[in-house]
């Protein structure tokens, strides 16, 4: 039975073996550390909890809210995961319970996807790809496809959402010569934002001038379905959406007309309202869309880091101290740092 402060939880015990290591080295002396299985009955789980002040969290593994109720420490849901949409953190909080994400481990490795998302879609990838596995080398790409092949040196890139990682995917475009137009609810570093060339504009006006829109939001009831039949109406026909946030922010049925009717040009997508996306999905079979699926955050290192961030978070929980990159109730974080790296 656990009466750990901190606690993994998680389908596997072997997965958290590294960090049980990374976590006791920073934790004070006598720090009681455990694992405990995300199946197990309620009750059952709840005394193994029942001094826990952290709870560290897998993926998109939830952790309930009838479950927090029942452990009267609990601090902190620490996320490994940039997203939180799976935790309710409106009754968490009325718990005194905080849920924090991952700081940004996999900011990197997500904004060098969108990234390859962005040229892969331009340069129809996909469809080289197959042509090549299937030994038809050069096959009808050229002729088909040569209207839809483009640089993205000097596209206007418009990011919806310049967080830890839409930040991270601005900055690397500028070594691309594109230029970059933003929207943002949430005020910025203005200073960073003028340093870097930068321009924020509405929603419309960069759904209407941008020829690449990249979505970098998280998911709540303000964002699910931000872009539908409307936004896809008055988007560039030449455009390209890229999706590396979260699937329901587009609404997925309009994403399938905007495609069958050609109201974009193209779309390169790692993520989907349901995943598995079901065989059937319509996108699957259309060459202009290219899909990966749920893997943007795929690198060692956007493993480390996003582990060794929820340690050291879980860490200042237990030495009395608050934690850091606290998701609120409304999706806001309490941390707006854009990028060192």
């Amino acid at each position: 039975m656990s009466t750990a402060q901190i606690v993994f939880w998680g389908p596997d015990a072997p997965t958290v073996d590294v960090q049980f290591a990374l976590v006791k080295d920073q934790a004070p002396a006598g720090t009681e550390i455990s694992w405990v299985k995300a199946d197990l009955p309620i009750e059952e789980a709840a005394e193994q909890l029942k001094d826990t002040l952290v709870v560290i969290t897998y993926g998109e593994i939830p952790f309930t809210t009838e479950l927090a109720a029942k452990c009267p420490n609990l601090r902190l849901i620490q996320s490994t995961s940039a997203g939180t949409n799976q935790l309710d953190k409106v009754g968490l909080a009325e718990l005194g319970v905080k849920v924090a994400n991952n700081g940004g481990g996999n900011a990197v490795s997500v904004a060098e996807h969108t990234i390859t998302l962005m040229i892969s879609v331009f340069r129809k990838f996909q469809l080289q790809f197959e042509n090549v596995k299937n030994g038809e080398w050069m096959g009808d790409i050229r002729a088909d496809w040569l209207s839809q092949a483009f640089e993205i040196s000097g596209k206007t890139v418009g990011i919806i959402g310049l967080g830890r990682i839409g930040s991270r995917v601005a900055k690397r475009l500028q070594g691309w010569d594109c230029e970059i137009i933003y929207h943002d609810p949430v005020d910025r570093n203005s200073d960073l934002v003028e340093k870097m060339g930068w321009t924020k504009v509405d929603k419309e006006t960069l759904l209407k001038t941008a020829d690449i829109v990249s979505l970098h939001v998280p998911l709540n009831d303000e964002t699910k379905g931000m872009i539908s039949d409307h936004e896809f109406d008055i988007m560039k026909p030449t455009a390209v959406l890229i999706n590396a946030c979260r699937g329901p922010v587009v609404d997925e049925d309009a994403f399938i007309r905007a495609m069958e009717e050609n109201k974009i040009m193209a779309a390169g997508v790692d993520v989907l309202e349901v995943e598995p996306t079901p065989e059937d999905n319509p996108l699957i079979d259309m060459d202009n869309v290219l899909m990966t699926p749920h893997l943007a955050a795929f690198t060692q290192e956007a493993w480390a880091k996003s582990r060794a961030f929820a340690g050291y978070n879980a860490v200042r929980v237990v030495k009395g101290q608050e934690p850091e990159s606290v998701i609120n109730p409304d999706e806001s974080t309490t941390d707006q740092t854009y990028f060192t790296d």
